[in-house]
């Protein structure tokens, strides 16, 4: 009977440290060790060979720094083809995007001629050919709108935009033609 006898003092010394003990976070341990995981170093220092992705990474200059102008989204890439533009204007239909078309005449790039003030740029805003295509479902009917803006202005930059009308949003926009020489 002596051993079930325990005194108060016992008891609540007992009550407190299991409190003290439950709010108790475990102390970090660091990460696990590397010898778990497989040991694959690459001796090639070549920054091509980096990144993978089944063989179909390839690394491309970007853009240059110096001589040539940044005009839209995609405007790192060497010029569309048609096939090309019409895989863009595919996307920008089946996203639900209604097609539109502008060009310049002058200069089809930003840039600061009448203001300096931060935010403000000149060559944002272009002449739109036509009104926007609403209904338009062939990405056909779009290229052959930018073949005759080529035809009348045959010196002008021409580029596609996609509206889209529940946000009252632009959502794409990108070069379809530059003048020769540019």
């Amino acid at each position: 009977m002596a051993s079930s006898m325990i005194s108060s003092a016992t008891v609540a010394t007992a009550n407190r440290a299991s409190l003290a003990q439950a709010s108790m976070v475990a102390p970090f341990t660091g990460l696990k060790s590397s010898s778990a995981f497989p040991a694959t170093k690459k001796t090639n220092n070549d920054i091509t060979s980096i990144a993978s992705n089944g063989g179909r990474v390839q690394c491309m200059k970007v853009w240059p720094p110096t001589g040539l102008k940044k005009f839209e989204t995609l405007s790192y890439l060497p010029p569309l083809s048609d096939e090309a533009l019409l895989k863009e204007i595919n996307y920008l239909l089946r996203s639900g995007w209604i097609p539109c078309l502008e060009f310049e005449l002058e200069k089809g790039w930003v840039y600061r001629e009448y203001h300096r003030s931060p935010g403000y740029y000149d060559g944002r805003y272009w002449t739109m050919w036509k009104l926007p295509m609403y209904g338009c479902t062939d990405a056909t009917q779009v290229l052959k709108e930018v073949g005759e803006v080529q035809k009348e202005y045959p010196n002008s930059f021409v580029r596609i935009i996609g509206f889209d009308n529940k946000r009252q949003v632009q959502c794409i926009s990108f070069i379809a033609a530059k003048p020769p020489g540019v």
